[in-house]
């Protein structure tokens, strides 16, 4: 049976966005851009403190789940929207590549946001909510006890895994 030329572009892109997420999963952290405990990290930190936000508040389980579903199919719609575009005959390659990129940041975003939160869950804490949108980082982390320190600690591994150019905010809600 032949398929048609876009199918198999489809298929081979989809494909690659498979392999890549396990390969970005499965790669060493240690090449990132900031090795952690060095004095250019420390100093980055140092400059960086007006990016802190730390904010108390008290909230169920549930809402960190429901968060974490919404975002969850608040992407695939826009993954479903980008297949749907790539699919239509009427875009160039190059157009169609752009797309793919797209795609590709999207679950390379996902696949991040859930390292984050395990590597801050191994810090101690009851559960952490990452949620990352073009230059922007919210971390909420549900933790009986917190400090300016302990933010800094977690903003130190968000810029350890997603770079410098992001802004981020720490939000600490009781556990109860």
């Amino acid at each position: 049976m032949l398929l048609k030329k876009q199918t198999v572009w489809l298929l081979t892109m989809l494909s690659l966005v498979v392999v890549l997420s396990v390969y970005y999963v499965t790669s060493d952290p240690a090449t990132n851009d900031l090795a952690a405990g060095s004095e250019e990290a420390e100093e980055e930190m140092a400059g960086n403190k007006d990016d802190m936000k730390v904010i108390t508040e008290a909230s169920g389980d549930e809402a960190f789940e429901t968060i974490r579903l919404e975002m969850q199919d608040k992407r695939s719609k826009e993954i479903e929207e980008i297949t749907a575009k790539v699919a239509s005959p009427d875009l160039t390659a190059e157009e169609k590549n752009e797309l793919y990129s797209k795609m590709q940041d999207l679950s390379a975003m996902e696949t991040k946001e859930k390292t984050l939160e395990s590597l801050i869950k191994t810090l101690g804490y009851d559960d952490a909510l990452v949620r990352a949108s073009d230059n922007e980082v919210m971390i909420t982390v549900k933790a009986s006890e917190h400090s300016r320190a302990d933010a800094a600690r977690i903003l130190q591994i968000v810029r350890e895994e997603i770079g410098t150019n992001m802004v981020a905010t720490v939000e600490f809600q009781s556990s109860k």
